[in-house]
C-alpha cells in the first residue's frame, strides 16, 4: 500500500482507493495458562468504514484487549489477517503505529511526569510538538491544560482519561483505538468523553472503540457484540434491537429472589434477568402473556406485583444472543 503526500486517501497496488479503515479477517488468538489452552479470539471477521465510530461491545474477558493489541500491532495473532488504513498488521506495523492512536485500557502515562511533559514526550517520539498539532488537541487540551504542571499520578480519573486521548492524538491520527476509556470514570467524565469522541469523527477519525458498558453502544455508528472470542451481531444499535424479535415484559414484585425463581420454574419462559429493580421477560409463545405473568404473581401471594409490556435494548439483545449461542 501506499499513501500520497497528504495522507488522504490509501491506494493500493492496483491504484484502487482502500475503502474500510480496519478490516478484521478470522483472527485467531489463544493463551496457554498453566498448561490449559485458553481461546481469546475465535475467528473472528468484521470492517470498519473510515470517519465511523465502531463499538466492540462486551464484558471483561470477551476478548477485547486482544484484539486491539493486535491491531496496533503490539501482540501477534495465531492466524488470520487484518489490516489498518489498508496497511497490514504484520508486514506494515511501523507504518500502522506511526498512522494510529492507541488509548490502552489502562492508565500507561508516566505518573510522575506532569501533563505538559507528557504530552511533549509523546510528540517528541512522533517527530512533532504540541504547537504543531495544537489545533487537533485544543478542545481537549483546554480543560486540563490549566493545570499543565500537575504530574499526572495526581489527576483525577476524568483528567488522566483527557491527557491520555491528547496524548493519543497529538501526532494527527487516521484511526483511533481507545480500549475501555470510560471504565471506572464518573458519569459525567463519560458523557463529556463521548461528546470528545463525536467531535473528533467530525475530523474524519475513524474510531474503534471498546466498553462493557452496554448503555455506550448506543453511541456508536455500529456496534458488535462480542463474548468469549465469538462476535455474536454486528449492526447498528436500531439494528439490534430490531432484531430481539419477541415481546419483552418487566416484571418486579417486593419479593424479586422468588419472583424470578417461580417465573424461571414456568416451562413457557424463554428467559428470566434481573435488569436493576425489574426482571426482564421472554415467553416461547406470545399468547396471554400478561395474563400468565399475573397468574404466577397470584399463586405466589407476591406483594406489589408489576408487568408492563417494554422495548428491548442493546443489553436485552446481548442476553438473547448469549442464551442462542450457549443454549
Amino acid at each position: 500500500m501506499i499513501a500520497d503526500k497528504k495522507n488522504i486517501d490509501l491506494i493500493d497496488s492496483s491504484g484502487n482507493k482502500a475503502a474500510k479503515a480496519i478490516t478484521v479477517e478470522n483472527i485467531v488468538k489463544t493463551y496457554t495458562v498453566k498448561k490449559t489452552v485458553v481461546d481469546a479470539l475465535k475467528g473472528i471477521s468484521f470492517a470498519v468504514e473510515k470517519g465511523e465510530i465502531f463499538g466492540i461491545i462486551g464484558p471483561d474477558g470477551a476478548g477485547k484487549t486482544s484484539l486491539f493489541r493486535i491491531l496496533t500491532t503490539l501482540l501477534l495473532a495465531d492466524s488470520g489477517k487484518a489490516t489498518v488504513d489498508g496497511y497490514d498488521v504484520v508486514k506494515d506495523y511501523k507504518a500502522i503505529r506511526n498512522r494510529v492512536g492507541y488509548m490502552p485500557g489502562k492508565f500507561s502515562l508516566y505518573q510522575d511526569l506532569s501533563i505538559q511533559e507528557n504530552l511533549e514526550f509523546f510528540a517528541t517520539i512522533f517527530n512533532t510538538s504540541i504547537e504543531e498539532n495544537y489545533d487537533m488537541i485544543k478542545e481537549i487540551y483546554q480543560q486540563i491544560e490549566p493545570f499543565k504542571t500537575r504530574k499526572a499520578g495526581q489527576l483525577s480519573g476524568g483528567m488522566k482519561q483527557k491527557l491520555a486521548l491528547c496524548c493519543a492524538l497529538i501526532h494527527k491520527p487516521s484511526v483511533l483505538f481507545l480500549d475501555e476509556p470510560t471504565t471506572g470514570v464518573d458519569a459525567v467524565s463519560r458523557k463529556e468523553f463521548w461528546e470528545m469522541l463525536h467531535q473528533l469523527k467530525l475530523q474524519g477519525i475513524t474510531i474503534l472503540v471498546s466498553t462493557p458498558y452496554m448503555d455506550e453502544a448506543g453511541l456508536c455508528d455500529r456496534v458488535a457484540l462480542i463474548q468469549k472470542g465469538v462476535i455474536l451481531s454486528i449492526n447498528t444499535p436500531k439494528g439490534i434491537t430490531g432484531e430481539f424479535g419477541k415481546p419483552l415484559w418487566s416484571v418486579k414484585a417486593n419479593e424479586m429472589f422468588h419472583l424470578m425463581n417461580s417465573i424461571k420454574a414456568d416451562p413457557e419462559v424463554e428467559s428470566c434477568y434481573p435488569f436493576g429493580q425489574y426482571h426482564h421477560v421472554v415467553f416461547k409463545s406470545q399468547e396471554n402473556v400478561k395474563e400468565k405473568l399475573e397468574r404466577i404473581a397470584r399463586e405466589g401471594n407476591y406483594t406489589g406485583f408489576e408487568v408492563h409490556a417494554i422495548e428491548p435494548n442493546i443489553e436485552d439483545c446481548f442476553m438473547a444472543l448469549m442464551n442462542t449461542h450457549n443454549p
